[in-house]
């Protein structure tokens, strides 16, 4: 598949997104984003913007950040949030962090929104958000325990501290949502946009 005569970039650092792609047989090059997330999300926390505009915004500026030190290149920003009982969260800082987070979605719901950004020339060309929402069943501290040990420190990278395509599949109860969007990048409006575009093979 072709990636366009400049490229396509992906301003992310996150394996899951990258393997997505690579998955999809998408020619791409990683160029992950230097922007600080944090002021952005306190400015929307303070104007009360909701969690789709925060990711979007946070996707864009990923994308708009990276394309304009990239000249010609279709640049792909990605965000994802999740929230629960109306608190958002951040990817935990470690393991006491991460177990923190699984025993506050225990037997809960949740909603992960997760939005995508395509720009060129430092000017956005297309955006989506998504959302998909997920229950957690009620395990016990003993296979939270294990799930922790086995998982390893991949699960830091997830913002829900779960892999959904590894073991964390054992954590729910219930899914509803695509599963591309859960991995943290809506995957199959991105294609058709790139298809549309001339940037993979129609």
């Amino acid at each position: 598949m072709k990636a366009g005569p400049a490229g396509l970039i992906l301003a992310s650092a996150s394996s899951a997104r990258r393997l997505v792609l690579e998955n999809a047989g998408v020619a791409f090059r990683c160029l992950p984003s230097a922007i600080d997330e944090n002021p952005i999300k306190e400015s929307h926390r303070a104007q009360n913007k909701t969690i789709e505009e925060t990711a979007l915004s946070l996707s864009r500026a990923k994308a708009l950040d990276v394309s304009g030190r990239q000249a010609g290149a279709c640049v792909i920003g990605a965000d994802q949030i999740m929230t629960c009982d109306g608190a958002w969260f951040d990817k935990p800082a470690d393991i006491a962090a991460a177990a923190a987070t699984l025993r506050r979605l225990r037997g809960r719901a949740h909603r992960l929104i997760s939005a995508v950004s395509v720009c060129r020339d430092g000017a956005e060309l297309w955006h989506y958000v998504a959302e998909a929402r997920l229950t957690m069943r009620d395990f016990s501290d003993a296979f939270l325990d294990r799930y922790l040990e086995n998982a390893g420190p991949e699960v830091l990278e997830s913002v829900g501290a779960y892999r959904l395509e590894g073991t964390g599949a054992q954590l729910f109860a219930e899914i509803k949502g695509d599963y591309f969007t859960i991995l943290g990048l809506p995957l199959l409006p991105l294609l058709t946009f790139l298809r549309g575009h001339g940037l993979l093979e129609a």
